[in-house]
């Protein structure tokens, strides 16, 4: 194998990237971020089109390449026609981030069992359609790149967070398994887990949570959503040519704090 150049490290140049909940957020940081690497970028929604043309046409701005395409990821059936329109239009499918999900809150005790399987439903249904068929045009075309958006939730359990604890470990086992057995067609498998990510409304919504980030963090801060991004950069690009079935830790050093 030849080695990358220090200029091709981490460029996704005539490369086709598909970034799942990309409307805002996170999603959003990463869909810049692979559009700036070179990469088209398809800016999936679910429900936000006015949100995800933002984002494509800040892309487009800086001279980039990008569409918006919205989807029901937890649909089979959706998922199919969404990853057939792109195939359809591309060609191919090199990157693949799943990012879409959902964050709601509710003890243990007062959950139900929809909350619990609309929890799944959100945060695992969607990776898994999406990884299955792009999986599939990937091993047609030799290989490629899937990064699955986890959470250190799905290492340190928050409280009233069950569902979503429970969703984001899956994700991380999932992101093995994968891994394990895409391996033979040239695909890798990664996954990136945040610590907590700052956001316009996170300060008001629970300033008493940022302030513990803060103090008990080693660096210091919140996350943004371009640090996450930058990973996802990482694990997409030859600069992690020998890495999969890893799962990425990004959370300025909070995991390795005393927790007891």
């Amino acid at each position: 194998m030849t080695t990358p150049s220090v200029t091709d490290l981490l460029s996704l140049r005539d490369k086709v990237a598909v970034i799942t909940g990309a409307s805002q957020g996170i999603g959003a940081g990463i869909a810049l971020r692979l559009a700036e690497a070179g990469a088209t970028t398809v800016v999936h929604y679910r429900s936000n089109e006015a949100g995800a043309n933002a984002v494509v046409d800040e892309i487009r701005a800086a001279n980039g390449k990008a569409i918006a395409l919205g989807a029901r990821l937890e649909d089979e059936s959706a998922t199919k026609v969404f990853i057939d329109q792109i195939n359809h239009k591309y060609k191919s499918i090199d990157v693949l981030v799943n990012n879409a999900g959902v964050f709601p809150n509710k003890p243990f005790l007062e959950m139900s069992l929809k909350d619990w399987n609309d929890m799944f439903s959100a945060n695992v249904d969607t990776a898994f359609n999406c990884s299955q068929f792009t999986a599939n045009t990937m091993k047609a075309a030799g290989g490629g790149t899937i990064v699955n958006v986890a959470s250190i939730s799905a290492l340190c359990p928050g409280d009233n967070h069950s569902h979503y604890n429970s969703s984001k470990a899956a994700i991380i086992m999932m992101t093995r398994s994968m891994a394990k057995e895409l391996a033979r067609h040239g695909i890798r498998v990664n996954a990136v887990s945040p610590g907590l990510i700052d956001s316009d409304k996170l300060p008001q919504d629970w300033p008493e949570g940022v302030v513990r980030w803060k103090e008990n963090a080693p660096l210091g801060v919140l996350g943004q959503a371009s640090d996450v991004a930058d990973a996802c950069l990482f694990l997409c690009t030859a600069a992690s040519r020998f890495i999969t079935g890893h799962n990425l830790v990004v959370d300025g050093g909070i995991m390795s704090t005393n927790l007891y």
